[in-house]
């Protein structure tokens, strides 16, 4: 996928998941920035390599991702039902909490892309 064709793409998701059309310009402004400063090429590179393992012969290749999400949901869950060890501390906790939040945006974000990529290609 070209760069053009990427900034396409995410610019179309951005139109689709923010309303306010101030707030979505800033959001492609931003968009841009990230383009100029090659950081939009490093997350292409990053989405490459995610694609290959999803892509993979072998089965833990396609999976371990997932696998991972789930243990540290499953973990989160566990210390919010009181069944983890009692000496773990509240910043190992947030740190749980923001690698299942950005686990799953990246997953939400990623499905996104692939069905407007989809659309484009029709």
């Amino acid at each position: 996928m070209s760069f053009a064709a990427a900034i396409l793409i995410v610019g179309k998701i951005i139109e689709r998941v923010i309303p306010d059309p101030g707030k979505a310009a800033e959001a492609k402004n931003q968009l841009v920035e990230l383009a100029v400063n090659g950081e939009l090429d490093e997350l292409a590179q990053r989405a490459v390599v995610i694609n290959t393992e999803a892509t993979g012969e072998s089965w833990l290749q396609r999976n371990w991702r997932p696998i991972v999400m789930l243990v540290f949901t499953g973990l989160i869950v566990a210390r919010w039902l009181g069944w983890s060890a009692p000496d773990l501390s509240e910043a190992v906790e947030l740190k749980l909490f923001s690698i299942v939040q950005i686990g799953i945006g990246g997953y939400i974000a990623s499905r996104g892309i692939e069905k407007v990529a989809d659309k484009i290609r029709r």
